[in-house]
């Protein structure tokens, strides 16, 4: 099982940050724009943790390299049901550098949208306060 699966499960934002490069590139599935950089990642992600319930990974795929991983989940936003799918790529020092995610149906992505933008504020002043220190 990945080390991202394991923090992400157990609820441990620690090890999540811990695990992200520095330059990790976050592509969301509800922006345009992909998000650079360890402090907005563990953000959004600490973001999608008080916005997600009843999350579980489904399943685990692996790269035959061992640096892509696709891990599989499902979950709630409100009273939608979510599928999706975290695509994470390892860098030469075992660090996530890319992490993007994909969700399905139309009227889940658009709940989490409406969802992650309420909490938008809060997720960016925790990535500034982060980058400061």
């Amino acid at each position: 099982m990945h080390a991202f699966r394991t923090a992400v499960e157990a609820g441990d934002h620690g090890a999540i940050e811990a695990l992200l490069a520095e330059d990790v590139v976050f592509t969301s599935p509800v922006a345009f724009k992909p998000y650079t950089g360890r402090a907005i990642t563990a953000s959004i992600l600490r973001g999608v943790s008080r916005v997600f319930t009843d999350f579980r990974y489904a399943r685990e795929l692996a790269g035959a390299d061992g640096r892509d991983h696709a891990l599989v989940f499902r979950a709630k936003v409100g009273d939608r049901e979510i599928d999706g799918c975290d695509f994470l790529h390892i860098d030469e020092d075992g660090k996530i550098d890319e992490l993007t995610v994909m969700v399905r149906p139309m009227s889940a992505a658009q709940a989490l949208a409406e969802a992650m933008g309420a909490q938008f504020e809060r997720i960016s002043r925790e990535a500034a306060e982060a980058a400061r220190g």
